[in-house]
């Protein structure tokens, strides 16, 4: 049994986005740790012990994944990376992707059918960043979005608006194997992919194609996206494909930054998005100290 659960992860992130929201609203005045623990009321030492527990590290440690020195530094890293993918000719789905992700896209005539003839099955859990909702079908995974604001209401018409003439069926039972699968720390060394079934324009499934190139540890802009492409004018567009992913973490848009290294613009909010980045930078770190 998981001597860590989903669940209390799920809990200890609600003060973690609090501390990072706070940091976020106080960049001038760089709070220390003591105003940071006071902000979500707990002591510094039971600051300290909850991001330990979260993340594995300090939270000085992990602020600093955060700063525009480092997320400029691994902009430059993750620009060579799909130089490489690209020259390599590796930009098949999945190929650099950590978590071994491929997928399909629907056919133009099921695109324009919007699911009619599909049954979806779907679960609210809780992850390491909060509650999610995570729906499937019998061809993968279509649906993983983060829930905002304890509003599963607003989650759920999100899908059904993706999946208009499907039938929905909840099956947390069903869906909470594959979420053990995506957020286990030992999931990057599953045997089997995660296979996911999409529905957009041919564009939009070739940005979200491009995202699985992107290594965990790495972040790219939304520029680099568009070269990666060969459509280097085409970076609003490709911003707008990133901000409608409809397969959340798995298809990695939280590791899209702006081309000068801030980290926002994210669909289920900025402090999520960082809290993401910064716990992939953890594990890498981790990992290499364990080597």
């Amino acid at each position: 049994m998981n001597a860590y659960p989903f669940s209390q992860q799920s809990f200890d992130y609600q003060r973690i986005e609090q501390a990072i929201r706070f940091v976020e609203s106080h960049v001038t005045a760089q709070p220390d740790l003591d105003e940071i623990a006071d902000h979500v009321h707990v002591s510094k030492y039971h600051f300290q012990r909850l991001f330990k527990r979260w993340v594995g590290i300090s939270p000085t440690q992990f602020l600093q994944f955060l700063t525009l020195e480092y997320t400029k530094e691994k902009l430059a890293e993750g620009r060579n990376l799909l130089d490489v993918s690209y020259d390599a000719g590796l930009s098949g789905p999945g190929r650099l992707h950590d978590l071994f992700v491929t997928f399909e896209a629907m056919t133009p005539g099921e695109y324009k059918n919007m699911g009619a003839g599909l049954q979806i099955e779907y679960g609210f859990h809780p992850t390491p960043f909060g509650e999610c909702l995570l729906a499937v079908t019998e061809r993968g995974i279509c649906h993983l979005s983060f829930v905002t604001e304890e509003r599963r209401d607003d989650a759920f018409a999100d899908l059904q608006s993706n999946w208009t003439h499907a039938s929905f069926q909840e099956n947390a039972q069903k869906t909470d194997t594959l979420i053990n699968q995506i957020f286990a720390s030992q999931a990057a060394n599953a045997s089997r992919p995660f296979h996911l079934l999409v529905k957009g324009t041919n564009f939009q499934v070739n940005v979200w194609q491009a995202l699985l190139s992107i290594p965990k540890g790495t972040m790219v802009s939304y520029q680099d996206i568009a070269a990666y492409l060969g459509k280097p004018k085409s970076t609003r567009a490709v911003a707008n494909a990133i901000a409608i992913n409809p397969v959340g973490y798995l298809i990695p848009c939280h590791r899209v930054i702006t081309k000068n290294g801030q980290v926002h613009q994210y669909r289920w909010g900025s402090a999520r998005k960082k809290a993401i980045l910064g716990w992939e930078a953890a594990d890498i770190m981790q990992q290499a100290m364990s080597a």
